[in-house]
Order: structure tokens, then sequence, then C-alpha cells
């Protein structure tokens, strides 16, 4: 079995499994040489025909990761025509897509569709983001697997100022754990001194500045949080926001509150009430243009088409100008 389908609405986890596939190389002097990534938005079939028939060099098999293949493939003739081509990729290589689906659309997505029909072929593995109510157990079990422990009034008290994300959850995590230095368990004080409320208000202002026009407070604020945060966690916490800031305004249009913002999205009540108020300022047009040229130039520091401080430097001039 050659091809793999990792699927879900936990980004978190998929990266996470996409990392287990990089590792299988015995040597990994090699590995880059037999990994090849494809968005598939940008790339062209004849590089992804040349990845996927090209050689192994001393490996038993190359790796091919091709992200978000319904961006590219998104008719059903082109459907068609690409679910035949992989379903005859040759013994040497491993190919494992991935895609972002809803619980919901899972079912009747067309590429897990196609697998079930050809699960000789095809093994396809789920990654759906925990319930609200599961989240201390997924701090918990995530604590263990990064070597350290965690009280459960403590895991609880993160798990509220997280709500279901699994990305700044894990980070959170990481932070902890250094903080304690791996020597006794995580407590709730600890949690209180280290986690997100710190960064997630320099983020909420951030954000506040970009929604006022306010490009130097912007600038300000940005430089200020790439003291504290790592760039890519920074980006992550910036994503997040508009993507909540995106949902609560259409729940706010349906004449939703923030207490609906904070049941739907899963969020503690202090972000909901946040992120409703930031929600107010926008239309849901110019949030839907926003979140487009994150996705952009996600796509482009991915690809190495600009680094992540300018990126970032970037969007505030195009939000602020």
């Amino acid at each position: 079995m050659n091809i793999f389908i990792l699927y879900g609405n936990d980004e978190f986890a998929i990266t996470r499994r996409l990392k287990d596939f990089e590792s299988d190389f015995a040597d990994p002097t090699t590995a880059g040489m037999n990994t090849a990534r494809f968005e598939s938005r940008s790339m062209s079939d004849e590089e992804f025909n040349n990845a996927l028939n090209a050689m192994p060099f001393l490996a038993s098999k190359r790796l091919v990761i091709l992200s978000n293949p319904s961006s590219k493939y998104n008719n059903p003739a082109a459907r068609k025509k690409f679910e035949v081509y992989i379903s005859k990729a040759p013994d040497s290589v491993k190919l494992v897509m991935h895609e972002l689906i809803e619980p919901k659309e899972a079912e009747k997505h067309w590429l897990i569709k196609w697998a079930a029909k050809n699960d000789s072929l095809v093994k396809t593995q789920a990654f759906m983001l925990p319930k609200q109510r599961d989240m201390a157990g997924w701090i918990v079990n995530e604590v263990k697997k990064q070597d350290g422990k965690i009280e459960p009034p403590a895991a609880a008290k993160l798990a509220e100022m997280v709500g279901v994300d699994t990305r700044q959850a894990g980070m959170e995590i990481s932070k902890l754990l250094a903080y304690v230095n791996w020597a006794r368990p995580v407590q709730g004080s600890d949690v209180e001194a280290v986690c997100i409320v710190t960064s997630q208000q320099s983020v909420f202002d951030f954000v506040d500045a970009l929604s006022q026009g306010n490009g130097k407070v912007a600038q300000r604020l940005l430089h200020r949080l790439l003291e504290n945060e790592e760039a890519f966690s920074l980006w992550g916490m910036v994503v997040r926001q508009f993507r909540l800031i995106l949902q609560a305004r259409e729940i706010l249009d349906g004449r939703g509150n923030k207490d609906d913002v904070a049941r739907a999205l899963g969020v503690h009540p202090f972000v909901a009430e946040k992120t409703t108020g930031q929600a107010g300022r926008f239309s849901i047009e110019s949030l839907e243009s926003i979140y487009r040229k994150l996705l952009g130039i996600d796509e482009m520091v991915k690809t190495s088409q600009i680094t992540l401080d300018l990126a970032l430097d970037t969007l505030i001039v195009e939000l602020t100008k």
C-alpha cells in the first residue's frame, strides 16, 4: 500500500503525522534527496509526474507529499483523471496526500469516497479536533507525549485558554515543560505565569491596530511580539485570530452574540468577548479578503518565496495603507 490520505480539521495532528512519514528513512542524510513536497495550487502536472516516477536514491522508496489536492483538481473530469493517474503510481514511491476537511464533509468528499472504493491501494487516516469537553484529556496525553506531567486542574485551565486549538495547545505545553524544566508536574500557577494570555492579548492589540488602520502601532506591536515569540508561532496565532473573527462575524450576521461565539467556536469567554468585538469592526467581505491574503502569504512562505518576518510586515502595509 503506497498511497496515504490524511484528512480532518486538526492541522496540528496532520503535521505531526507527516513528520512521521519523513522520519521513516533509515538514512537521514538521503531523506532530503528522496522527498518531494507539493502544494497543489502551485505545482505543474509535469513536476508532479517527474517526482512520482523518479527512482529512489540509496533508499527503497521515495516520498511525495501533496497538499490540498482539491484546490487543483476541482471538477469531476480533472478528479477522475487524477484518480486514475495516482492509482498507477509505481511501487518505488510512497504518495502521501493531506487535506483539511470538516467532519460533516468527510464522508461525501471526493477523495475519501475514491479511497473507500480502492482500499487495497489507499489507506486513510482521519484527524479531527477534539470537543471542548475532551480538551483537558487531550492536553494530559500531549504532555505525556512531550515527556512531562501536568496536574488535572492545570490541564483544565489551559483547555479554557486555548479552546480546541491543538496547535496552540501543543506550543503552550512545550513552553510550560521548559518552564518547569521537566522536573515536576505543571501546576495551575505555571499556566497563569507562562501561557497565552499575555501573548494572546498582544495579538488582540495587534489585530485592533490593523482594524483601525494604525500601521505604526501594528508595527511596534509586531516587533515586540517577535522578541518573545518564534515567528511561526506568532503567525499561527494571527491566522487563528482572523479565522475566529471571520467565524464570529458569520455568527453575528446570523443574530448571534458573544455567548454563541464561545459555544460555537469552543473558545474561552475572554477570547470570545475580544473576538466578537473585533468582528464588529469588519465586514464579512473584508474578512474574506484578508483571509485569502493570509492563505496566499502562507503558501509563499512555505514555498520559500518570502520570509515570514517580511510577510508579516507586508501584511501590515497592505491592511493599513
